[in-house]
């Protein structure tokens, strides 16, 4: 069985400038490009959502949108989700456990929330994971956050970067975009 690729909240709520400075603004066409290509090998697709319950979150409403790169089509399943984690709360593991997949392809945003999150819980409960790590993306931390004790605000590509590196080894295989689909599902 092929891998499944997990489109993890590419949805319209993160252009909003809320968020602040963000990195890798190519990952929503390298998720594309990976959308495209496991199409074309009619492989198994699963697209996340997160539905805030918070008033006022950009991740509400008409930022629940998925962006038009990615838009699921009919057939292809979407799970929606409030929390990080893509497996709580969800019917994503029984559907990937009744479809008899074991290997994943994971890609979206946050790279440190929901796809660092869901990319742990997946390895946690016994799935191989390749991690896209060009089809991710971070934003930058609130640098008038006080933290104390000396700890520094940390720009969006450090922050893609440390979580990527927290992932690869233990919990997933990190690759480009590129060396996924030279290999396919």
């Amino acid at each position: 069985m092929a891998s499944a690729l997990i489109l993890i909240d590419v949805q319209t709520g993160f252009d909003n400038p809320v968020w602040g400075a963000r990195n890798n603004q190519q990952a929503e066409a390298n998720a594309a490009r990976l959308l495209v290509e496991w199409r074309k090998w009619a492989a198994p697709i699963c697209h996340i959502r997160h539905v805030s319950r918070e008033a006022g979150s950009p991740l509400s409403g008409d930022g629940t949108a998925f962006k038009p790169e990615v838009t699921p089509q009919e057939h292809e399943p979407i799970f929606e989700k409030q929390v990080n984690s893509a497996f709580i709360g969800t019917e994503l593991e029984d559907h990937l456990t009744h479809s008899s997949i074991a290997d994943l392809v994971i890609c979206g945003l946050t790279t440190p929330h929901c796809v660092s999150t869901t990319t742990r819980m997946a390895a946690n409960l016994g799935f191989a994971v390749r991690l896209a790590h060009d089809a991710c993306a971070a934003f930058a931390t609130n640098a008038s956050t006080d933290w104390g004790d000396g700890l520094q605000a940390m720009d969006a590509q450090m922050i893609h970067d440390s979580a990527i590196s927290h992932l690869h080894g233990e919990f997933c295989t990190a690759l480009s975009t590129d060396a996924i689909l030279n290999v396919g599902p």
